[in-house]
């Protein structure tokens, strides 16, 4: 199979990837339903996830696990990508998800992602912090975007 990032791409990863600090796992949930998205997906993970010793990857299949999916709500959504904190055995999940392929201006997002769960640190300013630590209900916030 063809890789997809090219030498360059992977080499400037790699730099990037330098910058990580802690543990990162990714769980990617796929369905041979969606095996058009499902499996660049996983290859582009596949590809990734090795550039660093900090990083971890679990590949979930959403009807094999259902349960694994309801925990990190993406019920019939795949491919679904979830960025979580590690250490040791404790997962700790910050809401982070993408779903579908996270190629073009997503994969640089993806990457940015994966440095700030390792850091530990959003990178929020401290009036923000304080603004959402104020938050008495619960706050849903999604973003789309759309191929080009």
């Amino acid at each position: 199979m063809e890789r997809l990032l090219p030498d360059e791409i992977v080499t400037q990863v790699r730099q990037i990837f330098e910058k990580l600090v802690n543990p990162v796992q990714v769980d990617l949930f796929i369905s041979e339903d969606r095996s058009d998205t499902c499996e660049p997906t996983r290859q582009l993970l596949e590809e990734v996830i090795p550039l660093s010793d900090k990083l971890s990857l679990v590949v979930h299949d959403l009807k094999a696990e259902p349960e694994m999916a309801q925990l990190y709500k993406v019920e019939g959504k795949a491919p679904a990508i979830v960025v979580n904190a590690r250490d040791g055995q404790t997962v700790t999940d910050y809401g982070i998800r993408y779903l579908g392929v996270p190629s073009g201006h997503e994969f640089s997002t993806l990457i940015n992602d994966l440095l700030m769960v390792s850091n530990r640190d959003s990178g929020l300013s401290p009036e923000m912090r304080t603004y959402l630590k104020g938050l008495t209900q619960p706050l849903h916030m999604e973003v789309f975007t759309t191929p080009t």
